[in-house]
């Protein structure tokens, strides 16, 4: 259900489940959960890509047929696994992303939204339309979207329940650029690679500032970016970055 693929650095998560369009049932969000907290505790891995497998869907949503007959109590079990599973994806140290190459509706918007980055292929299709089925979103969509987009474009994405192209999805900040389909995965893992020659103790720290800032005061999240940036000077990556800036050469990273 969940194919895993590592090479210099970069993990690469393939859904798959083509036949049901890449659609998360619980068992799959159960491997997916189990995977994300193995692949994060490992510190040779800088770099998690997420795609799907097929040239269809990144993932086409929950899977509806299980989640049809499910009881209330077994509806917020079934959300709650959802919910933490890009919760770890978010605070993974690692630098995640998205490579979506289909249809990313509902679950599958939700777990792009889980990662740092999102690029998608020019056939990609965004939405969250759980309301044309009776139901909210339920693995975090209310609230990654309206903090992506604005309150706005989500309420309307939410509330019509439509679907956007990748142009519109670029438009509006939902991702970071649209590749051609065939070129994808290439253009993704040679950003990816791009990314690794960066000091991987700063992109941590990056990371930490960005997601712990996000929905605090101003004030208190510089705060937080200082603290980070206080503490890049106790690594010898710091030391290693300016050295090498100065001396017109290229960084030898560490750690």
């Amino acid at each position: 259900m969940i194919t895993i693929h590592k090479e210099n650095q970069i993990a690469v998560l393939t859904f798959n489940r083509p036949e049901s369009l890449n659609a998360l049932n619980r068992e799959t969000l159960e491997i997916f959960s189990k995977t994300v907290k193995e692949i994060a505790a490992q510190k040779q891995i800088s770099i998690i890509i997420l795609t799907g497998a097929g040239d269809k869907a990144f993932i086409a949503g929950a899977d509806i047929k299980e989640m049809q007959s499910m009881t209330p109590l077994e509806a917020s079990h079934f959300a709650a696994l959802g919910q933490q599973v890009l919760l770890d994806l978010e605070h993974a140290s690692q630098i995640t992303i998205a490579a979506v190459n289909g249809f990313a509706l509902g679950g599958g918007c939700e777990v792009a939204m889980g990662c740092d980055l999102i690029y998608a292929s020019e056939k990609a299709k965004f939405g969250q339309p759980e309301v044309n089925l009776g139901v909210t979103p339920g693995f975090g969509g209310t609230q990654r979207l309206m903090r992506l987009v604005g309150p706005m474009r989500a309420r309307e994405m939410i509330y019509t329940g439509g679907t956007i192209d990748a142009k519109e999805a670029l438009a509006i900040g939902l991702i970071a650029k649209v590749f051609p389909h065939d070129q994808l995965m290439p253009k993704v893992l040679e950003l990816a690679k791009n990314i690794l020659t960066k000091g991987p103790e700063a992109l941590r720290r990056s990371k930490i500032a960005l997601r712990e800032g996000l929905d605090i005061a101003l004030s208190r999240a510089c705060t937080i970016e200082r603290e980070q940036f206080a503490l890049c000077f106790a690594s010898p990556e710091q030391k290693e970055g300016m050295a090498a800036f100065l001396e017109k050469r290229k960084p030898v990273w560490r750690s």
